[in-house]
């Protein structure tokens, strides 16, 4: 039986390579699918011996084992598209849990004035508009509280973290994501 094996081998592997790596593009793969083909062909060796066209049966078992090798990657295909993004529910839940162990740490740190301003505007969902009212003052008064307590914040944030930034003051990815505050 290891002599029908080699036989196969000797005779057919180059041209079932061939055929193989036509229908998938790249050698390696191809490879792999032959490898396949040759341990099919090693389970199944009792019926080859009793096949009336050997070329036949074995290129059926390399169509086989190539049409397995494209389902294969569509069932993968599918699996990592189960794989959805956070839902709006998650992704506020994730947006609470930063600002809760980020960001209010350093709002914490600011001056009365600004820690209010931004508490309410940006977690209390008050409008600047009534930020104004509530706070006796007017509303470009209002504004720029906020924003003067947006770039002390992020004064602070900077001063902790060390994050780069561009000629814009935007801040630029960086490798090392920890940067120690706490």
């Amino acid at each position: 039986m290891n002599e029908l094996i080699e036989n196969i081998w000797n005779d057919f592997h180059k041209e079932l390579k061939n055929f193989i790596q036509k229908k998938v593009k790249d050698e390696n793969i191809a490879n792999d699918i032959l490898q396949d083909v040759f341990i099919k062909i090693i389970d199944n060796s009792d019926k080859i011996e009793k096949a009336t066209s050997l070329q036949n049966y074995i290129y059926a078992i390399a169509r086989n084992v190539t049409n397995d090798h494209f389902r294969n990657i569509a069932k993968n295909a599918g699996i990592q598209n189960d794989f959805l993004p956070f839902t709006e529910g998650e992704t506020q839940s994730l947006n609470t849990t930063i600002a809760n162990c980020c960001i209010k740490p350093f709002i914490k740190q600011l001056p009365d004035k600004y820690q209010a301003a931004l508490t309410k505007t940006e977690f209390e969902n008050v409008s600047q508009k009534e930020l104004a009212e509530q706070l006796d003052i007017s509303y470009s008064g209002a504004k720029s509280r906020v924003q003067r307590g947006k770039e002390k914040l992020k004064e602070l944030i900077l001063a902790c973290c060390n994050f780069p930034s561009d000629s814009y003051g935007n801040l630029r990815d960086t490798e090392d994501k920890n940067c120690g505050c706490s």
